[in-house]
Formats: structure tokens, sequence, C-alpha cells
């Protein structure tokens, strides 16, 4: 998909783009302006050809491209080149270079709805339909788009940009520089409930099975009364939700990105740096190490601790705490080189089973013998 900044008339020479890069300058041509990024195949002459893979590296033979961003060691005698060491670092320079941000209202829309005793820094944009409760704070900078709903007693940082549809319940403290995007809620109740006797889930971890009659239960609602606290530079996606806690706060560390449709629970608290991916599911009162990853798909138990510097591999479930530069896999999840172990032995498990049917008859001639 090709990224262009043509709207807001952007370009570049090859010098500048390599300066901003820190790479390295190969010019076959005088005088070429850049005015977008694209792959090779979508590249015009006016184009910065991105060829980061060796498939891209290829496509750069037929490109219309006069210019390229390659790894380091690839150059052409057809096309100047931009050679750099890594090549997702300046392709994310790049993109910085050329995005243009989403529209936000100067000041505060008409159809906003602002409480009086709100406290908004300086140049705040607030969008149309955007509700602003009792006691918020807002920091200098911060842009609020179309349909956000932000409640009492909130405080929210600067340089904030809360995308279309956002929801912030009361009393949550959000850092500066922090992204959330469309549809994302943060500081709804946590899903904490409890029975007047064990319930069936109680049972079964106490005594390994479901026994008793549980029909005249009744649930009732655990309230959450803890907030939500997302330090600086957090990016949190689209649809993502994050519960308040029980009494404690949830707890989002400086740094941690997390992508679209993600749940994490009440009282979980999370480091610095994460990676959390799409879809994973965090169970209530979790503690998440720094620089965890946790891929796509990845389910965590309720109350267990995941080391720093972990990788949990996709689609993995975790039920109990791992340790500090763990790598696990699979459903419960175990080390992966014991998962690639159990793989192994699967693979090889129809051999055995033949060979084990081969020499069956023996087997039981031989038991035959031992029981006459």
């Amino acid at each position: 998909m090709e990224i262009s900044a043509l709207e807001d008339k952007k370009s570049y020479s090859l010098e500048q783009i390599s300066d901003i890069v820190g790479g390295i300058l190969n010019k076959v041509e005088d005088n070429i302006v850049i005015s977008k990024i694209a792959p090779p195949k979508l590249s015009d002459e006016n184009t910065l050809a991105l060829a980061l893979s060796e498939e891209e590296i290829q496509n750069l033979a037929s490109t219309g491209a006069k210019a390229a961003l390659v790894p380091l060691g690839v150059s052409f005698e057809h096309i100047s080149t931009i050679e750099v060491e890594r090549p997702r670092l300046a392709m994310m320079k790049l993109l910085h270079l050329f995005y243009i941000p989403p529209d936000a209202h100067p000041g505060i829309h008409p159809t906003a709805v602002v409480h009086p005793e709100a406290k908004l820094g300086e140049h705040v944009s607030i969008g149309p339909n955007v509700v602003i409760s009792r006691g918020v704070t807002i920091g200098d900078n911060t842009k609020i788009l179309a349909n956000v709903y932000v409640g009492k007693n909130t405080t929210i940082g600067k340089n904030c940009l809360l995308h279309p549809g956002v929801n912030i319940g009361d009393f949550i403290k959000i850092g500066n520089q922090v992204v959330i995007h469309h549809g994302a809620s943060i500081g709804a109740d946590g899903f904490s409930f409890v029975t007047e006797t064990p319930n069936n889930i109680e049972t079964a971890k106490a005594e390994g099975n479901v026994q008793g009659d549980f029909s005249k239960q009744r649930i009732y609602k655990i309230p959450s009364i803890g907030s939500v606290e997302i330090h600086d530079e957090v990016e949190i996606g689209a649809n993502a939700c994050i519960d308040r806690g029980t009494i404690e706060n949830t707890v989002i560390g400086k740094g941690t990105k997390i992508d679209n449709l993600v749940m994490v629970a009440h009282n979980c608290k999370i480091g610095e740096n994460c990676m959390i991916i799409s879809q994973v599911g965090i169970a209530g009162s979790c503690n998440i190490g720094d620089r965890v990853v946790l891929a796509g798909q990845v389910g965590l138990a309720d109350h267990i601790d995941i080391g720093s510097d972990s990788i949990v591999m996709a689609q993995s479930g975790v039920s109990k705490s791992i340790g500090a530069k763990s790598i696990v896999f699979g459903s419960p999840a175990v080390p992966r080189k014991e998962y690639i172990k159990q793989l192994k032995y699967l693979k090889e498990l129809e051999t055995i089973v033949k060979e084990f049917k081969k020499y069956k008859h023996l087997l039981e001639q031989f038991e035959g013998s031992q029981e006459s």
C-alpha cells in the first residue's frame, strides 16, 4: 500500500532522507526529489522504494523508482540507494516523516460537552460530541477526537491522542504522550463476583471434580473501586479493554504497546516496554514484568507472574508463573525447547506404533511363556 504525503506537499532530497535515517547514500542521478514512499512495484520517479526483503530487492529490477532504501551491502547501477543497518528502524523514521496526523478541531467543538469544573491545558483539542465530565484535568496539546467520553476526576497528561469512540471511566490516570485508538475501553468494572457458598469452580479446584447442588446459588457482583494507571508513552489499540482494579489499581507501565482487541482484567500490573499482541486475554491479578512479549491469542490464567524479558508464543495458554527470560509455547505452555521435543515425539509416534505392532506377537508369546 502506498504511503503518500502529497496532501501536505512534503518533499525531500536524497541527502536529507539519508541524514534522517542515518544511511549510506549511493547516488546514480542528481536532483531526485522524493515526495512519497512505497514498495518497488508501486513506485514512480518521485517515490523512495522500500526494498527491505529479498523479494522487494529483486523487484527493484523493474521498479519505476529512481531511488530505494535497502539493507547494508545492497547496491544497483541503475538506481540510487540509501543503505541502512536496520531497515525496519529506518522505515519507521520515514513513516513519521511522511505521516499525516488526524484532523483535530482547534479548541472546543460547539457540540462537545465540557463540565465547567474540568481543567484544560493550553492548545487542547476537543472534537465533536466529546463529553468531558466533572473534575477532569487534561494536559497541554492533548487531542481528543469525536465521540470520546471521559469520566469524572480523570487525569489525562500532555501530548496525548484519543481517537474517536474511546471510553474513559471515572478516576483514571493517564500519563503523557499516550495514544488510545478507536473504541478502546479504559476503566470499566472488573469481572469479579462471589457466591455465598463454594461454587462449582471453587469445588473443582479443591476436590478435582464437581459435586453438589449449585442450583440455589446467587452470584453477587464485587464492585471495582480501584482505578487504572496508564503511564507515559503507552499505546493502546482499537477495541482493547483495560478494567479498573477491585481495590488496587490496574497498571500499564511506561512505553508498553497494546494491540487491538486485547483484554486486561482487574488488578493486573504490566511493566515497561511490553508488547501485547492482538486478542491476548490477561485474567485478573497477573503481574507482568518489563519487556515481556505476549504474542497473538495468548491467554494468561489469573494470579500468575510473567518474568521480565520473557516471550510467550502465539496461542499459548499460560496456567502457572514463569521466570525471567523464559520462552514458552503451547497449551498448557511449556519451555519452547520442551514443546519442540514433544512435537518431534509426536511425529515419530506413527513409526513407533507400526514397529510395535510388527513385534507385538513376540511380546505376547513371551508374556504367555512367563505365565506358564
